[in-house]
């Protein structure tokens, strides 16, 4: 289980949606990760390169920058094998690719703009989610 924490929660949430509505405002884009790393890795060197990947570094380095605020690293645990994660990863990926962008970008993005393919995507998302975790923990006893 989880603590529930929502001081973080909502920090997390509101950096999120500025972060979302500062690269409409200057890029006129959608934060989707997956399209933004898809646009990093089949871009040459152009200007949609640099945006993508600020906004990947930022990702990355944002522990870091949690570290140097607050002198420790957020406590992460992954209570799953490696080959099942690397399953998950898989099938996440041929969900993103299906649904045409991640949770990041119909989730945060799209809902937003009440767009209804993105709508319906999220709701796709968020069924399959329960059902696995239903399936994993009281099925399968994991």
């Amino acid at each position: 289980m989880t603590d529930f924490t929502p001081l973080q929660s909502l920090t997390g949430g509101m950096l999120i949606g500025l972060a979302a509505v500062a690269l409409m405002m200057m890029h006129g884009r959608i934060a989707g990760i997956s399209g933004i790393v898809n646009g990093l890795l089949t871009l040459q060197l152009n200007k949609d390169w640099a945006w993508r990947a600020a906004f990947l570094a930022g990702m990355i380095l944002s522990p870091l920058i949690l570290l140097v605020a607050t002198g420790r690293l957020p406590d992460i645990q992954i209570p799953v094998a490696a080959p099942l994660l690397a399953v998950g990863g898989f099938l996440i990926g041929i969900g993103v690719t299906l649904g045409s962008g991640c949770t990041s970008g119909h989730g945060v993005c799209g809902m937003s703009r009440l767009s209804k393919r993105s709508i319906a995507a999220t709701l796709t998302f968020m069924v399959t989610a329960v059902i696995t975790v239903f399936v994993i923990r009281h099925t399968l006893g994991g």
